[in-house]
């Protein structure tokens, strides 16, 4: 992980050190993470100021040696004009090759260094827990690697040639001081002024652009939920509320986005008046200084010159350091991603046989989402499932099935006790995923083909993809889609039934053959016709594989080998339908069920 990346290399983590402190810190940390393309933007930034103080100095000596000559002879030499042409061309060469440099390079850093931590961001999301992110919001998830990102790193785009100005500021200094005490003291009185004005900007706009951060991943999160619930939101005439609530973020979005934009309307004119003030001042010093010999006309046009050239470029080293808050608050919020340790880790990696059906086993596993919450969601549970079988999970709702299901996937780690599959922990089993797959009720399409749905990257034939939809009862349904397995089926599989959703999702798990199927009510919303079908498939079908399915129909549980009863968290029971029949919890659920009524 790259300088940039770490708290030790920004010091954004520590508030008790200065905005400006940790802001240096982060740009220092990004140069040296990008050492060749810095060093080549600076180098160009520092050849556009030798060219600009050139200029200065090519003008001054024209003005003494070719104007001020011809304006008392009234004539010049050709000689002199094509030499004086020459070096206020050749200055503007060097000039134009700096700034090509100087951009093209920064911008190498800055978008570099954006693209990099893009990726770390979006790795990490991959890498923490399922619990980390049910405790946040999609829209600041996605507003931490977009809007975080782009602006932790936005003052490197400039920050070259604020390096390239600040040498140009110090050597237009040495060249006063050698010229003229006088001149070298009104010079010198810009440095301390523009740090002096950087300082009280810093320290006032600090909150604001923390809290502009902040507002912007609120507003991105309300907008992410109201565009995600748009069926909800329309079906219950909620448009108006929600159009509401969006713009009652926005406003104060605006609000703290006008407060900082405040405080720049006052730091931006007084950096941009602070060189021009020095020109004005350099022009009546020189005029005396003229008058008493100590300098000649060419030497003050020379500096007025100069200082009047370096009015832009010394406004970027004003850029550089009104962005800092803003870059800070972004790197703070990036670094609270990169260092959340809350990630599911591994084990001794020990590899299991790769084929035929897997053991199950649960010891005393005890689990809660929210590490405060009192009652947790499984309390010791221990089962043992053997290879081959089909076994039912059945359970009012909130028993805790589909957790179950959720730590024999390893989404979580349970707080207490262990899972194993083939008597490994779950944590020291080398490629999980090879061995385990599952479907869920609620499945998730990509806005891609059928076919690209159910392979998701493995490396699947076409053979197999259909003998895993035929399975899944999909095939018929597919091939009558306009263009069969190619077919695009919208954002969330928005062209599709809930049924056939969550048939290509179960082609999806089947088609990997895992050694362990976990099934999490992932036939709910299909035809109980088309139901029976598929699980007689997945008994007949040559499947080396474990099922574990949270059932509630009649049909799920007929075709289970056992039936494993839970109820707030704990097994209750477990044995045949027939013999959980005598259990009044589960008599109920099977009997509502198959009235068509709720299970819980």
């Amino acid at each position: 992980m790259p300088a940039v990346a770490s708290s030790p290399a920004t010091g954004a983590a520590d508030p008790s050190r200065s905005v400006a402190r940790r802001g240096l810190m982060l740009l220092w940390g990004s140069l040296r993470s990008r050492p060749r393309d810095a060093a080549v933007s600076i180098a160009g930034s520092v050849l556009f100021a030798a060219a600009v103080l050139a200029s200065a100095v090519v003008l001054g000596r024209v003005t003494d040696r070719v104007v001020a000559p011809a304006l008392k002879a009234g004539e010049s030499s050709a000689a002199a004009l094509a030499a004086a042409a020459a070096a206020i061309v050749g200055v503007g060469v060097a000039k134009s090759l700096g700034i090509v440099l100087r951009r093209v390079w920064a911008y190498k850093v800055q978008l570099g260094l954006q693209a990099e931590h893009r990726a770390l961001v979006g790795r990490r999301y991959q890498e923490l827990s399922l619990s980390w992110h049910r405790r946040r919001r999609t829209g600041e998830l996605l507003s931490h690697a977009n809007a975080d990102v782009e602006m932790m790193f936005w003052p490197m785009a400039p920050l070259p040639f604020a390096i390239g100005v600040s040498a140009m500021l110090l050597a237009a200094l040495v060249m006063l001081a050698v010229t003229d005490w006088a001149l070298a003291a009104v010079g010198a009185l810009l440095i301390p002024a523009v740090l002096g004005v950087n300082a009280v900007y810093t320290r006032a706009a600090e909150e604001p652009a923390r809290r502009a951060q902040q507002r912007r991943a609120d507003t991105a999160a309300v907008a992410h939920e109201v565009i995600d619930g748009a069926l909800v939101v329309k079906t219950l005439g909620r448009e108006q509320a929600e159009t509401d609530r969006f713009a009652t973020h926005a406003a104060r979005l605006r609000d703290t986005l006008v407060e900082v934009g405040r405080l720049r309307a006052v730091f931006t004119p007084v950096m941009d008046t602070l060189p021009q003030l020095g020109v004005l001042a350099i022009l009546g010093v020189g005029a005396w200084r003229v008058a008493e010999g100590a300098v000649s006309t060419g030497e003050v046009v020379q500096f007025s010159y100069l200082l009047a050239l370096i009015a832009f470029p010394v406004r970027m080293i004003g850029v550089v350091l009104e962005e800092l808050p803003s870059a800070v608050a972004g790197a703070e919020r990036v670094e609270g991603v990169l260092a959340a340790q809350e990630e599911l880790r591994g084990g001794a990696g020990r590899e299991l046989p790769a084929h035929g059906p897997a053991a199950l086993s649960a010891h005393g596993v005890t689990f809660r989402f929210d590490p405060d919450a009192d009652e947790a969601a499984l309390k010791g549970v221990d089962l043992a499932v053997d290879p081959g079988r089909m076994v039912a999970l059945v359970g009012p709702t909130g028993a805790g099935k589909s957790t179950l299901l959720a730590l024999a996937t390893r989404l979580h780690d349970p707080e207490l006790g262990s899972l194993c599959l083939d008597g490994v922990a779950l944590p020291d089993v080398a490629g999980l995923h090879r061995h385990v797959a599952a479907a869920f009720q609620e499945p998730f399409l990509f806005d891609d083909t059928v076919r690209d749905n159910i392979t998701l990257g493995e490396p699947a034939t076409d053979a197999e993809v259909v003998a895993a939809a035929q399975l899944a009862q999909a095939d018929a349904f597919i091939r009558g889609l306009p263009r069969g397995y190619d077919t695009l089926v919208g954002e969330r599989g928005a062209s599709l039934s809930g049924g056939q959703r969550q048939r290509i999702a179960l082609a999806r798990a089947l088609v990997r053959r895992p050694r362990l199927l976990l099934l999490d009510d992932a036939t709910s919303s299909v035809d109980p016709t088309v139901e029976t079908a598929i699980l007689a498939g997945l008994r007949q079908a040559d499947l080396p594989a474990t099922v574990l399915a949270v059932a509630q129909r009649r049909a799920t549980i007929a075709v289970a080998d056992e039936v494993i009863y839970l109820e707030s968290g704990r097994v209750l029971a477990r044995g045949t339908h027939e013999e959980l029949m005598a259990v009044p919890g589960y008599r109920a659920i099977v009997e509502a069920a198959s009235a068509g009524g709720s299970p819980a």
